[in-house]
């Protein structure tokens, strides 16, 4: 019979829990999403638009954690939207009643908001000499509408559409918000659409030019409840520039909001990042809001994520609030692979004492069994030869050698000194047989 040493059986064991354990990390590493990426690409607006001047500051925060912003300007949200479904972009800014989510979109393909940003007013200016009462005087005349493929531009023509107007009475012309001032400013068009937050720079410069006025919605209420991702807003008189008085009279308008839309494979931990830099661009006062009010989880483009949903309700992950981001990404990695390490471990150290106790008692057991073996040949065959016999006591001493050989922890010294003995016991017994003979 081979000969196994205890340290033999151990290792085997051991191998056992290795292999175990490799399984547990193997399956592990299966379910488990990669690490944070250390560039992410955003989709924006035009280059003098507020989109593209959130994003830069993005991009400061973001650096903070070693995260690289890269930013793309583009022609609007529709745009944004099409490069987060041909992933040619992370994440985007949105305006509110661009685009409805399909019904059956694959999960894969699923785009998620982080939340509702600000207010991105509808700002209608028209030439100074143009008064019309409400939209609908804006037939027959030349209107800018945005560029086509932006939101701009697919809220305008819902706007005009409730009022009747579309391209056979009205001269309807697309221009980018840069173009539309141009055109308002030298009295080419006689109105123009520009979706922006009040910071932008060209709302600015509309605001105080004097050939220019901003047109009031006073149906607003109306228009909200036909759209219901639009918001009534208030512009105050005077909150532009109370030494001048702009603007002269209060306003009324009317605003989606801005959202910022994510991938479905966007990293849990670089969303919160996005989430925590959205904070604190956003969270201050603005014309239409107080402190706190975004960003929101509210007026969503589409479904919020689960990661924003958890943001909003109980803040930012534990890990995070109190080390550095990729500590805190460390950690939690560390933790999802440890999990089913740990798992297993707790059954394998309960698993291991009485595995190993079976199989040194396996071994004593078949020395046992050739003993036994020895001991009925001696009882029933009668009459022995001497070569038999000598063979028998061999086998009997070779059991005792491998026996000696083996070095055992107290608890189980007993089993192999009694293994020892009737080992001896059974020589004696063949001993005595051969002196009888």
């Amino acid at each position: 019979m081979k000969f196994v040493t205890q340290n033999s059986d151990l290792l085997k064991s051991v191998l056992l829990t290795v292999m175990l354990v490799s399984a547990a990390f193997w399956l592990t590493s299966r379910f488990t999403k990669p690490g944070p990426p250390d560039t992410i690409t955003i989709s924006t607006g035009n280059r003098n638009g507020a989109y593209y001047l959130y994003a830069l500051r993005y991009k400061e925060i973001l650096k903070r954690n070693n995260i690289t912003l890269h930013i793309l300007d583009s022609s609007g949200s529709l745009e944004n939207i099409q490069r987060l479904k041909n992933k040619q972009a992370d994440l985007a800014f949105v305006q509110g009643g661009t685009s409805t989510p399909p019904v059956n979109t694959p999960a894969e393909n699923m785009l998620f908001s982080l939340g509702s940003l600000y207010y991105e007013p509808i700002w209608v200016f028209v030439k100074k000499s143009f008064t019309p009462e409400t939209l609908n005087g804006f037939k027959q005349r030349k209107i800018a509408i945005g560029k086509s493929g932006s939101g701009t531009h697919m809220l305008a023509k819902q706007l005009l559409s409730l009022n009747g107007i579309d391209e056979i009475n009205a001269q309807l012309v697309s221009l980018s918000a840069n173009e539309t001032a141009t055109a308002l400013a030298n009295g080419s068009i006689d109105a123009g659409f520009i979706v922006a937050a009040a910071e932008s720079p060209i709302i600015q410069q509309l605001l105080q030019q004097n050939t220019v006025e901003l047109f009031s919605l006073k149906r607003a209420l109306a228009y909200s409840r036909l759209l219901p991702f639009l918001s009534e807003l208030t512009l105050a008189r005077g909150i532009i520039n109370l030494a001048d008085n702009l603007p002269t009279e209060t306003k009324t308008l009317l605003a989606p909001t801005s959202n910022l839309v994510i991938r479905n494979d966007m990293h849990p931990g670089v969303s919160v990042l996005i989430l925590q830099a959205a904070q604190e661009v956003h969270s201050g006062a603005s014309l239409f809001t107080k402190p706190g009010t975004f960003p929101a989880p509210e007026n969503l483009a589409y479904p919020l994520s689960d990661v924003a949903e958890r943001f909003y309700k109980k803040g930012p992950p534990f890990l995070m609030r109190y080390l550095p981001f990729w500590a805190a990404v460390l950690i939690d990695r560390m933790i999802v692979f440890l999990l089913p390490l740990i798992a297993v471990m707790i059954p394998l150290f309960k698993l291991m004492p009485p595995l190993y106790r079976w199989r040194v008692r396996s071994r004593i057991y078949r020395w046992y069994e050739e003993l036994q073996e020895t001991d009925s040949k001696i009882s029933q065959d009668k009459e022995l030869s001497t070569d038999q016999i000598q063979q028998l006591l061999t086998q009997l001493k070779r059991i005792d050698n491998e026996v000696e050989k083996v070095k055992t922890p107290l608890s189980y010294a007993d089993q192999l000194y009694q293994l020892l003995l009737h080992t001896d016991l059974v020589r004696k017994k063949l001993i005595s047989k051969q002196a009888s003979e």
